[in-house]
């Protein structure tokens, strides 16, 4: 699950970072943008205006998303198998299972 957690900020600050200097965005703005971008909600309010920012948001989104994807499963899942392991713990300590 660190694995994931790791590959998702490093997603969140290399958009930012790449969006801040590209289309000298604000921090805020950049932050924004990617998360936007990574969770596929795209609200159209900020857009890439060079050749390169557009090209880098084809690839970003491509791959990034598929990762953003893989790892909110990830964390999702482990977060899910340990509730079902305190339930499991928990129902025995009552003597019901």
């Amino acid at each position: 699950m660190e694995i994931a957690i790791t590959a998702l900020m490093l997603l969140l600050l290399t958009g930012t970072v790449v969006y801040h200097y590209l289309e000298s965005w604000s921090w805020v703005d950049s932050f924004y943008f990617t998360a936007c971008t990574l969770t596929t909600v795209g609200y159209g309010d900020l857009y890439p205006t060079t050749d390169i920012s557009k090209a880098f948001t084809a690839v970003f989104a491509l791959s990034g998303v598929s990762i953003a994807l893989a790892s909110f499963t990830i964390i999702g899942t482990s977060y899910l198998r340990k509730r079902e392991e305190q339930l499991t713990r928990l129902i025995k300590m009552n003597g019901n299972g």
